[in-house]
């Protein structure tokens, strides 16, 4: 996460926001004491994957560490060597006894401007959005019209009660499962319009599965990912995962998930074969993915005359990689990745620390996480790839889980409707790790049952990578 470091790097006042001289010890506005200011920790998760975690007076604690940025990852460490804390840094809780999952309340919008360093992924509720058509995919096929007249055709067609099968190659409706698909996008059966390409996607990759919806409140998918599969030198397998969430207040953030989910991906799956460290894969695939956001923004300046005011296209990123005994996860932003044991009397947890207003008050002290979240900023980012993003700080960390599980990636349409750990384990099916595809189905529908206020996609990933199927995708 992108915490407040010390108190001479602090930029804004914590209490008025007003901007601050590097050496302050108190606010020029409001003579705020900046000593109070706690210092920066090491920028990575400190959570336990299990195992069994001795008292804090008997071990000195080893730091889970980023990469530093020069071409050498961080040591890893094994889930025991970590503390069981969440992103409070509060203990872990006790598992919960078993309960029926219930859908949390999703957290308001956040509303106002963007402050400087800030932006918000998340616009505000729907009313800026136009009204669309229903979309076809919840509407059921229209039922037959009393006393209408078929239309005229030989005998034998008209006892036909079914159009012929579309060739395979041909697309069919999503409505009535039967009817060819024309150019312009209508069934030529039932005549409903057709979702967009990129309304609903979902994709299977060996032992791994992704799926992205529009959600039911916006206008378009603004999300992407990329998955897939390849073999390390030694021919262990490894599984990769890549989530992107559109910045909503910039222009073209659909462009922006795709280009960068697309270049991570890619990148990921062109160096773990080569020996590369997926650690240092994993830092070197969200700089390519910068850069391929940053190129989006090089546009004729004819177009920067026509929208001078418009921000440059941007998203986030999160990821993961699975191999056979290792797990390593990067980001930038606020999409997470979640730990769920197959062994659910065993507690979960998050790996991943946001880049937003919320997870800054918390690291400061000024809030709690209840506080922090339930504010209108929660939502602004602090963190993000684009052209105008602040300096880029790639988020790594690595892991060792003593046992199997699945790994969640998600974005936060998903995560705000189980945001704890615990809640996201309840929400994740018991053989997920089994079948992927399906568990990423019903988190999506979770999340759409809860509202669907923002885009969802979902990647999950068991752990270990199974020893079989190990090829390139």
């Amino acid at each position: 996460m992108s915490q407040m470091p010390q108190q001479a790097a602090v930029s804004k006042c914590p209490s008025c926001e007003e901007p601050l001289e590097p050496g302050d010890r108190f606010c020029g506005a409001c003579g705020y004491d900046l000593s109070v200011v706690p210092a920066r920790p090491e920028d990575s998760p400190t959570l336990a994957i299990h195992g069994v975690v001795p008292a804090p007076d008997d071990v000195d604690w080893p730091v889970a560490r980023d990469s530093d940025g020069h071409g050498h990852p961080a040591p890893v460490h094994a889930a025991a060597e970590l503390p069981g804390t969440d992103s409070g840094g509060s203990p872990l809780p006790p598992p919960p006894p078993a309960a029926p999952p219930s859908a949390p309340v999703a957290p308001a919008a956040p509303a106002g401007a963007p402050a400087p360093g800030v932006r918000f992924d998340r616009p505000g509720e729907p009313e800026e959005y136009p009204l669309q058509a229903p979309d076809p995919r919840l509407t059921a096929e229209p039922a037959p019209v009393p006393g209408q007249a078929p239309a005229p055709e030989p005998a034998a067609a008209s006892r036909q009660s079914a159009p012929a099968a579309p060739d395979a190659a041909e697309k069919v409706c999503v409505a009535c499962r039967a009817g060819r698909v024309d150019d312009d996008g209508y069934c030529e059966n039932c005549g409903h319009a057709q979702p967009r390409e990129r309304d609903h996607m979902e994709q299977e990759s060996g032992p791994i599965a992704a799926v992205s919806d529009r959600g039911l409140r916006h206008h378009r998918n603004e999300d992407a990912f990329s998955v897939g599969c390849t073999a390390l030198p030694d021919g262990a397998p490894a599984s990769v995962a890549i989530v992107c969430d559109g910045v909503s207040s910039a222009t073209r953030p659909d462009d922006a998930s795709l280009a960068a989910s697309r270049a991570a991906g890619e990148t990921l799956l062109g160096a773990l074969p080569r020996g590369t460290h997926p650690q240092q894969a994993m830092h070197d695939a969200i700089l390519a993915a910068s850069q391929a956001v940053n190129a989006l923004a090089d546009e004729p300046a004819t177009a920067r005359e026509q929208a001078p005011h418009q921000n440059a296209p941007a998203c986030t990123l999160v990821g993961a990689v699975v191999t056979a005994g290792l797990l390593v996860v990067g980001w930038v932003g606020d999409s997470r990745v979640y730990w769920v044991p197959a062994d659910r009397t065993t507690p979960p947890a998050r790996l991943t620390e946001d880049d937003s207003w919320a997870a800054q008050m918390v690291a400061a002290g000024l809030m709690n996480e209840a506080e922090a979240y339930a504010d209108e900023r929660a939502h602004a980012i602090t963190g993000w790839l684009g052209a105008d993003a602040y300096e880029l700080e790639p988020h790594t960390a690595s892991f060792k889980p003593d046992r199997p599980g699945v790994v969640v990636v998600c974005t936060d349409g998903l995560w705000n409707y189980a945001e704890s750990a615990e809640e996201m384990a309840e929400a994740v099916p018991l053989d997920a790790a089994a079948r992927p595809l399906h568990g990423a189905r019903v988190l999506v529908g979770h999340a759409l049952d809860g509202g669907g206020h923002d885009n969802v996609t979902v990647a999950l990933l068991p752990f270990p990578a199974p020893s079989q199927g190990a090829g390139s995708a």
